[in-house]
């Protein structure tokens, strides 16, 4: 069986819908309305899809870091993916209305947990509506099984260990990171030091994925002489970091590492300086 790592057409995952081992899940959200996501669902979805809540299933308690959507522990993820039904061998493919800025958080967080078969939807809701592909209404509720993953505790940094890292990489707008603007968090800037590549910049002007080989060379300018697992990426809660994460994974490059309390984490504590303006050459 062809595994899906990192994204997927609509005209792909189609074909496989009706396949038992596949299973489809639903991550739209608002940030400005947090319950939108699940009305927009419950109107209308990918048949046979599930519905995961950012703030509710994708998020935790402040064990790991003190963000806006904490990183759930280890717990709660494997009891969250068994009632959606995840077993070792499903493919999960994962979607959102926002080019998989939210979409990526769980795919992220299934890989984290072990489970390398799950994929984002390139194009997300839009590409499947755009392709008349098969909907239904209301509520699928998924069959309860068994996950078993463990974290690969490698891929996540705690805000205690940022300082030490050579390289860390802002995933907001550039406006955010210069500090023009803060729409979310009560201060405007970015962790000294950091660069920015905003996740919105792994798309084309079509809101679908770059091509691999366009993404490969993106990151390695970014990279430069830093080795992917010294490389951190982060953003304003540890969600569309994800997608730069995603982005990397679908260039072929080695994993590189989360700071999940991000911003909104750093810029709460007395003692963490801030920056602002663009990065220095």
């Amino acid at each position: 069986m062809t595994m899906y790592q990192t994204i997927i057409s609509a005209e792909e995952l189609s074909a496989k819908l009706k396949e038992p081992d596949w299973l489809v899940i639903d991550c739209r959200y608002d940030l400005a309305d947090m319950s939108s996501g699940y009305r927009s669902y419950l109107d209308e979805h990918i048949v046979g899809a599930i519905y995961a809540d950012i703030h509710n299933d994708l998020s935790g308690e402040m064990l790991t870091d003190h963000g806006r959507h904490p990183l759930p522990g280890a717990d709660k993820l494997r009891k969250v993916f068994s009632s959606f039904g995840i077993s070792q061998d499903k493919q999960v493919v994962v979607y959102d209305a926002s080019s998989g800025a939210f979409a990526a958080r769980l795919w992220w967080l299934l890989r984290y947990m072990g489970h390398e078969a799950v994929a984002v939807l390139d194009g997300g809701w839009q590409a499947w509506q755009t392709a008349k592909l098969e909907t239904a209404t209301g509520e699928a509720i998924g069959s309860a099984e068994i996950f078993t993953g463990e974290p690969i505790r490698d891929w996540l940094v705690i805000m205690d260990e940022v300082a030490d890292m050579p390289l860390l990489v802002d995933s907001r707008d550039a406006e955010r990171y210069r500090g023009d603007i803060e729409p979310i968090d009560p201060l405007a800037g970015h962790i000294p030091g950091a660069i920015n590549h905003c996740w919105k910049e792994n798309l084309g002007e079509n809101e679908y994925f770059l091509d691999s080989e366009q993404l490969k060379q993106q990151f390695s300018q970014i990279y430069a002489d830093t080795p992917a697992e010294l490389v951190v990426f982060y953003c304003g809660s540890g969600v569309s970091a994800c997608h730069n994460l995603l982005a990397v994974a679908h260039a072929g490059l080695a994993p590189a590492k989360l700071y999940a309390g991000s911003w909104s984490e750093w810029c709460r504590q007395d003692d963490c300086p801030l920056a602002t303006g663009a990065a220095s050459s």
